[in-house]
């Protein structure tokens, strides 16, 4: 739903509430209420609410999965294949045998 957004001033607003809410509801619009001309609060559908949520969820899982997608790749510091592999080889063996 790419349309632009119905501006109306607060002070109407307050006298239409119900209509707006008709025009958001049933006539799929946006509304955006102005104070001065500036964007105070904007009027969307529940079921919009709810696709934009979810939208801005996933933008912000998304850096997390690349970062861990990340890690799984980055190869290890060096000497500590050297050490862990030492640490390996004399994990079968006992102290003092």
């Amino acid at each position: 739903m790419g349309s632009m957004a119905y501006e109306i001033p607060v002070t109407q607003a307050r006298a239409e509430l119900a209509e707006l809410i008709n025009r958001v509801v049933y006539g799929g619009e946006r509304v955006v209420v102005t104070r001065h001309g500036k964007p105070l609060v904007a009027l969307v559908s529940a079921a919009d609410l709810a696709r934009l949520e979810g939208e801005q969820q996933e933008a912000a899982e998304e850096p997390v999965v690349r970062s861990v997608s990340a890690i799984g790749s980055t190869p290890s510091a060096p000497g500590e294949r050297r050490r862990f592999g030492i640490a390996a080889e004399h994990r079968g063996e006992t102290f003092g045998s």
